[in-house]
């Protein structure tokens, strides 16, 4: 099995690396892809070709995507041999939705302090001191691209939400997660970014969804 992990915004496999460390300690493969995502000439597209390319000929894949990541993962599973996808933390467009409409869409309204550690206020200093040097400029070409995908993948989905995550609040995520996929998410504790501040319940989470939990079917149209 082999864990491909779809980055947010701004992100690099860095990232990924706690939670990296625990699936291949658990035996897995993981492609933790770098996604060009400072590219003012990269839109989505370049980014669902990026995952398929690092991907190569593998298999028996399940797709992980965080926060702005869940824009590729649907159409990536178009392109690979997907077993599950699992959205963590993660925006969940309707096919051909655009960045730029998901906001009002999903009626997004963000009160937060922007000089405040929205993303890593949950991490132990020396942690997201480092995860806030590793992040990159995000460019805004993907962001008035058009989702990939024209119909809902017939992937079975999971989706993983963070209780106390001030991007995209808890409550927010619940009703998007219902309100688009038709089940309720699984929470776990902690920030925006679980595979750093929860990468072994994270971890743990997604070998059981891998062990075969039953995958709930999503409803999007």
């Amino acid at each position: 099995m082999t864990y491909v992990l779809i980055p947010g915004a701004g992100c690099t496999p860095w990232h990924w690396h706690p939670l990296t460390a625990e699936l291949q300690a658990r035996g897995q493969e993981v492609v933790a892809v770098d996604l060009p995502c400072d590219d003012e000439t990269a839109g989505l597209s370049r980014y669902c070709e990026e995952v398929v390319t690092a991907v190569g000929r593998r298999t028996d894949l399940v797709v992980v995507a965080h926060s702005l990541g869940g824009f590729t993962a649907p159409a990536v599973c178009e392109r690979l041999p997907v077993d599950l996808m699992v959205f963590v933390a993660a925006m969940i467009p309707s096919p051909r939705e655009a960045v730029s409409d998901y906001w009002g869409h999903t009626d997004y309204a963000w009160d937060g302090d922007p000089e405040s550690d929205y993303f890593f206020q949950d991490l132990p200093r020396e942690l997201a001191d480092e995860a806030r040097r590793q992040l990159r400029t995000q460019a805004g070409r993907p962001m008035s691209d058009p989702a990939l995908f024209e119909h809902w993948p017939e992937t079975p989905v999971r989706a993983v939400i963070a209780t106390e995550d001030l991007m995209f609040p808890a409550d927010y995520l619940r009703k998007l997660t219902t309100d688009r996929l038709g089940f309720a998410p699984d929470e776990l504790p902690g920030g925006h970014f679980p595979m750093l501040g929860q990468a072994g319940a994270l971890a743990e989470l997604l070998e059981a969804y891998r062990r075969g939990v039953p995958a709930a079917e999503p409803t999007l149209a």
